[in-house]
């Protein structure tokens, strides 16, 4: 028994470096997710992790390092997610829908890091805010190409007018803005499913853009 402990700790030993760091973070995302960073601690952490405190602090050097690499992590695995899911040779809505459809399945499937930016970044200052403004900026980015395509494949299929620039960046921050919050109440409820999250907001989107790229806008005193 001793000589197979000894065998099981030399393979722990011998994990590469980076592999060692991911269960880390994983620990981290989890425990972050569910407790909150102030509540959270590294003991647990280490813990979930199977590994020593200062293994943890060897590795990512301090709590705020941790959460700051988490944040980063998950980010950029929500971003991949939402172009990966975006075929660009499809129609513009199909695009929009790919899109949006991926960014409520990543959501869905990672809850707790979708707890780590959607609250716990959002909430404990700088420097976290920050990786989350980049992240969100990037998708909002992304979004509005999105819609900018769709208002001109609409310009040369209809008698329709040009959409403003400004028009463009403004549906698409609303877009992602809308979907932030519906993909918190869908975790929430958990009886939301991915797909239907998409369609409700494609829906609601999609009919005020069809609108728009008809020339109809709402004014007030209407």
């Amino acid at each position: 028994m001793g000589a197979g402990g000894g065998a099981d700790s030399g393979r722990a030993r011998r994990m590469p470096r980076a592999v060692r760091e991911q269960q880390m973070l994983d620990a981290a995302v989890r425990t972050f997710g569910r407790l909150g960073y102030r509540a959270a601690s590294m003991d647990e952490i280490a813990e979930l992790a199977g590994v020593s405190k200062p293994l943890v602090y060897l590795y990512l050097h301090s709590k705020e390092d941790l959460f700051t690499a988490v944040i980063r992590r998950e980010a950029r695995a929500l971003v991949d997610a939402v172009r990966a899911g975006v075929e660009p040779s499809l129609p513009a809505d199909a695009q929009l829908w790919a899109g949006l459809r991926a960014f409520f399945v990543h959501t869905a499937e990672h809850p707790d890091a979708w707890a780590v930016l959607h609250r716990q970044a959002r909430t404990h200052g700088e420097p976290f805010a920050a990786e989350v403004t980049a992240m969100r900026e990037e998708i909002v980015a992304f979004v509005t190409a999105l819609i900018g395509a769709a208002a001109r494949q609409a310009c040369h299929t209809a008698d329709a007018p040009d959409l403003a620039a400004r028009d463009v960046t403004g549906l698409a921050q609303a877009l992602v803005g809308a979907a932030e919050s519906l993909a918190g109440w869908a975790n929430e409820t958990g009886d939301v499913s991915a797909k239907e999250a998409a369609a409700t907001l494609m829906n609601f989107a999609w009919a005020g853009l069809g609108n728009l790229m008809r020339g109809e806008r709402w004014t007030p005193g209407r």
